[in-house]
């Protein structure tokens, strides 16, 4: 039995009125969970980028691709997980903290290269970005100190550069 692996599909879409349901309803009719789903505009505003992260074996992704390049607003579909891809993702963590706590909930979320953007009597709102990793280790930190409300962006995704061998001028 083949193994459930996270799959980070890139799908461009024209940007129209009911695409994310048709993308997002081929998902579920072939019974996958999105985990993660972000879409927003290119720099053509007339064309939408979906990052998708799912669980699932290889063999039913890759005809699920190929039904979403079947759908009339789908420009192209990418498996991401097959190059190598930089990930991001925003949270905003809301922390309740007494006075004297204020201190160490604004070191951890130094060490994460993480923002304190709201300061209120009795919490701080904590914007951390990077890879899933790196988010998931600065919530773990922080919830001793009694996490409130936490809101995630979810992934995005992009291929990266190709590597070129460069060599100097003689």
């Amino acid at each position: 039995m083949e193994q459930m692996k996270k799959h980070t599909i890139s799908v461009l879409v024209e940007n129209h009125f009911g695409v994310l349901a048709r993308v997002s309803g081929l998902f579920s009719a072939r019974g996958y969970n999105i985990i993660s789903l972000c879409v927003g505009e290119t720099m053509d505003p007339s064309i939408s980028r979906m990052t998708v992260v799912v669980r699932g074996d290889d063999n039913v992704l890759f005809q699920m691709m190929q039904q979403l390049n079947k759908l009339v607003d789908v420009i192209e579909v990418s498996d991401l997980t097959a190059s190598s891809f930089v990930e991001r993702e925003l949270v905003l963590i809301k922390v309740g903290v007494e006075k004297e706590q204020r201190g160490e909930v604004v070191e951890i979320a130094s060490i994460f290269r993480a923002n304190v953007v709201d300061v209120g009597p009795d919490s701080l709102t904590i914007e951390v970005t990077g890879a899933e990793g790196k988010v998931s280790a600065c919530i773990d930190m922080l919830r001793p100190y009694s996490i409130t409300e936490l809101v995630r962006t979810g992934e995005i995704a992009i291929e990266r550069a190709p590597k070129r061998h460069c060599s100097l001028p003689e």
